[in-house]
């Protein structure tokens, strides 16, 4: 995943937090939280009005591994 994101950066010359940002706005729901994000600046350079393509989207989510919940019972 890490590596398509950074082939989808670097093809639209952005950084990779502004892909993955995308990415995960792209999505229908989000499940789960942003590791990481204390404050609200921590996302604004990561999401900065970035849309990805249909294309882009669906090469994101081929790599895309979900995972199940750990530390929670």
């Amino acid at each position: 995943m890490v590596a398509k994101v950074a082939e989808v950066a670097d093809r639209r010359g952005l950084s990779r937090a502004q892909v993955a940002m995308a990415w995960l706005l792209a999505q229908p729901a989000v499940t789960s939280p942003i590791v990481g994000v204390t404050r609200l600046e921590h996302l604004t350079p990561g999401g900065g009005g970035v849309e990805l393509s249909d294309s882009e989207v669906g090469e994101l989510a081929a790599e895309y591994v979900p995972h199940a919940i750990a530390g929670h019972q």
